[in-house]
């Protein structure tokens, strides 16, 4: 394995447009009409704290701009688009999210936060996601309450 792809982590990844997805729950729209995108090459990139997809997906799934916010990266600080709400799935397990908006260029980058609502664990050295050990590979929501 050449140290190029050492760590990286591709998945399939479903995003579905989450206000279509409602209207269907509320017998508004047929459940084909929801407009949706399967990517076979979404990154995870546990430097990213949300879902970060290219503008050319953004606008086939019709997100709506909700606002700006200061992003920082690599390429420094910028002004970034946020959409949504999407529903992610990823290998069965899903939550909903919003979405950040990055150049056409890039692939769609899976970080922190729907890891975490999915309760995945990166294995860089599988290559793969892996359900949270803690949790007997199970999906589970932590809630810390006191009664």
């Amino acid at each position: 394995m050449g140290t190029n792809t050492m760590g990286k982590v591709k998945v399939t990844a479903q995003l579905d447009n989450l206000t279509d997805v409602v209207k269907v729950a509320q017998g508004e729209l047929a459940s084909d009409k929801v407009r949706s995108v399967e990517v076979h090459d979404a990154l995870v990139d546990t430097g990213a704290s949300m879902l970060l997809a290219p503008k050319k997906l953004i606008e086939k799934l019709g997100l709506t701009l909700f606002r700006t916010r200061q992003s920082r990266g690599l390429g420094g600080a910028l002004e970034m688009g946020i959409y949504g709400p999407v529903r992610l799935t990823i290998q069965g397990r899903d939550c909903t999210t919003d979405v950040g908006e990055i150049p056409d260029e890039f692939p769609v980058l899976i970080g922190q936060i729907p890891l975490e609502m999915m309760d995945w664990v990166v294995d860089p050295k599988g290559q793969r996601l892996i359900g949270n050990p803690e949790h007997g590979g199970e999906q589970v929501i932590e809630v810390y309450m006191d009664r």
